[in-house]
């Protein structure tokens, strides 16, 4: 089944994909607690992590309102 989408949605779509081609190296983004972060990357372009393993919070540059989830298949 193929799910058909309005054209809102699709026009919104390849925002997205044009947003992707363009995204600088330096950042990246983490979805948490359904909040999309924009996060900077580390001097040697890492994902920095905090000392328990986390994502250090120190490196949030923005959060983006986009309905996401961060869960795995």
């Amino acid at each position: 089944m193929k799910i058909e989408c309005s054209d809102e949605e699709q026009r919104a779509i390849n925002s997205l994909k044009r947003v992707a081609k363009k995204w600088p190296k330096t950042l990246w983004l983490f979805s948490a607690s359904g909040t999309l972060w924009v996060m900077k990357r580390g001097l040697e372009g890492e994902r920095v992590k905090n000392r328990d393993g986390g994502v250090d919070k120190d490196y949030i540059i923005e959060s983006i309102d986009i309905p996401n989830d961060g869960g795995d298949w």
